[in-house]
């Protein structure tokens, strides 16, 4: 299968290694001319001391990595989505896109499915998310990921190029709610780092992480999914893995927060990562206002991360939220 790999960073680097492990043919995107994966086929920055199959092409067209291809994955910062859907829009015409990024966008509220639909000439479209590091991705140890699609055979190709004897596919029909957990987790992510920071112990983490599943369903309720989908692997999974390790940006930008680190360093974490916990958190608190759905977890985090309030708060609320 010949497949057009949006994203060259560590999530799009780790999947090009599934893919070829499968024996697919992969092109690679790269925004960037200079991009040094071009010339040495390693993302320094990244994905350190990784390089890439020599099998994968990389380039910097979109026009090459969209044409001709079975299936499309895109694996960028949501932030970027928007200029890349139009970058692509004069090439696309009924192709199977899978989505492998998570985030709601800024300004908009628009989920990612509802992005790609914006932009390009297709309905043939799937999400995947839930529990994988890219650094544990690359070692070829058992993960598993959650499915959804608007097509059925966009969700039988993403099984094709992705599923083999480490990488597991689950499949639920509840699209959105996929989305919705893969953007809250990394919200949720920035809280369970300040606990971090603030030195809270194991069973003061365990009643967060329990909470905010609570958070999740109902919000999950509010955009008329299914409840169960919190029990996915884009669900509880992905909420363990991102609240309890510091391979998680959200949980390490959440630990300065809490631990009270100079503004400068907190920004320059910022400049230097993509947080995406920190960006979509705008976009769901203003989701749920407009709703009418209160969600006091994200409220707090709300306060705490953009309007400079005491993270110790967190600490009072898990005890006397109701």
């Amino acid at each position: 299968m010949k497949i057009g790999l949006f994203g060259s960073g560590a999530y799009g680097m780790a999947l090009s290694s599934i893919l070829v492990h499968n024996r697919h043919e992969v092109t690679m995107w790269t925004k960037f001319e200079e991009d040094t994966i071009k010339t040495t086929g390693m993302n320094e920055k990244y994905l350190p001391g990784y390089r890439i199959e020599k099998e994968v092409v990389v380039t910097s067209s979109v026009e090459e990595c969209a044409t001709g291809k079975d299936l499309i994955i895109i694996a960028i910062p949501a932030a970027f989505v928007d200029s890349l859907c139009r970058e692509m829009q004069p090439f696309i015409k009924n192709d199977h896109i899978l989505i492998a990024t998570k985030g709601i966008e800024q300004g908009t509220g628009l989920f990612m499915d509802e992005l790609v639909e914006k932009y390009l000439d297709t309905k043939d479209i799937a999400v995947i998310s839930g529990p994988t590091f890219a650094v544990d991705l690359i070692s070829k140890k058992p993960a598993g990921l959650a499915i959804a699609g608007k097509s059925q055979e966009t969700v039988l190709l993403a099984r094709q190029a992705l599923q083999n004897s480490y990488i597991k596919l689950r499949e639920t029909p509840d699209l959105v709610g996929i989305e919705i957990c893969g953007a809250l987790k990394n919200v949720i992510a920035l809280s369970a780092g300040m606990l971090e920071g603030l030195n809270a112990n194991d069973s003061t983490k365990a009643m967060l992480i329990t909470e905010a599943v609570h958070d999740m369903e109902n919000i999950l309720n509010a955009f008329n999914c299914e409840k169960r989908t919190v029990l996915s692997y884009a669900g509880i999974g992905d909420l363990l893995l991102t609240c309890t390790t510091e391979k998680s940006r959200n949980y390490s930008f959440g630990k300065l927060i809490g631990s009270k680190a100079p503004k400068s360093e907190i920004e320059n974490f910022l400049n230097h990562n993509t947080v995406e916990g920190y960006y979509t958190l705008e976009s769901i608190y203003q989701l749920l206002k407009d709703k009418e759905v209160s969600i006091p977890i994200i409220d707090l985090i709300y306060e705490i991360v953009v309007k400079d309030e005491d993270p110790e708060l967190l600490l009072a609320f898990l005890v006397f939220k109701l």
